[in-house]
């Protein structure tokens, strides 16, 4: 199981990274670093092997295609904005962190700009 695998590494990181902690913070937190990106690029293919699927279902459900990519980008600015704020956070920036994460969250919101202005269209010709 993979897993295991995945959890391994992580906690010899971990352990590692707090024997080197008062020695070298500097190596700790590259160590922290290295680790979060080798455990985020195993995922990476199984991400692939996710979106293949979901967009199987999305072409069989006539899923508009603005939407469908809309939604899978929303996802991964997400994904990608908390990877990229704990990171932060393990090396002691919450400041910079919390820019990040406001950042993530204003790319989404750009993105969701026109879904929002379908659904208002939508309502306006309900509406009489």
């Amino acid at each position: 199981m993979e897993i295991i695998q995945i959890v391994a590494i992580g906690m010899v990181a971990a352990i590692l990274a707090i024997i080197i902690k008062d020695q070298s913070p500097e190596l700790a937190i590259q160590i922290s670093i290295v680790t979060g990106l080798i455990i985020f690029l195993l995922m990476i293919t199984k991400l692939n092997s996710v979106l293949t699927v979901l967009k199987h279902f999305a072409a069989k459900a006539n899923i508009d295609i603005l939407y469908f990519s809309t939604i899978l980008k929303v996802i991964g600015i997400a994904y990608i904005t908390e990877f990229g704020a704990q990171v932060c956070r393990d090396a002691g920036e919450n400041s910079i962190a919390s820019k990040i994460e406001f950042a993530g969250k204003v790319l989404i919101m750009v993105l969701a700009v026109p879904v929002l202005a379908a659904l208002l269209d939508i309502i306006i010709k309900i509406i009489p």
